[in-house]
């Protein structure tokens, strides 16, 4: 299991409108991505709180086949998009997760 970020910066004016313009991205790419054998669940989308016109999206992937497969695909469905939403293109990073042990003796509930 891989976990991807996309990330895209919103033209000026579209960041109070981010919401309907990451709908629309959902809407443009979410059933490719269902489609694909590599799909791992939905995305969860994401607002810079300092910077809203940098926008997330983060999500599972199954492997990196898959993935690669995911974006040959969506090459033909993004630029429209981007052209007029975006200030430039889409950045896509995979994470690999490491196993760090995060459970300690301090995780008990307060008492009150």
């Amino acid at each position: 299991m891989i976990t991807i970020i996309e990330s895209y910066l919103l033209k000026p004016g579209y960041a109070p409108q981010a919401l309907s313009v990451l709908q629309e991205l959902d809407n443009l790419l979410g059933p490719n991505a269902h489609a694909n054998s590599g799909h791992a669940g939905h995305a969860r989308f994401l607002q810079d709180a300092s910077d809203p016109a940098q926008v997330r999206l983060v999500y599972e992937w199954r492997d990196r086949e898959s993935f690669a497969e995911l974006l040959r695909s969506e090459e033909a469905l993004l630029p429209d998009f981007l052209a007029k939403y975006c200030a430039g293109p889409r950045v896509v990073q995979v994470h690999d997760e490491l196993a760090v042990e995060v459970e300690h003796d301090d995780d008990e509930p307060a008492e009150m």
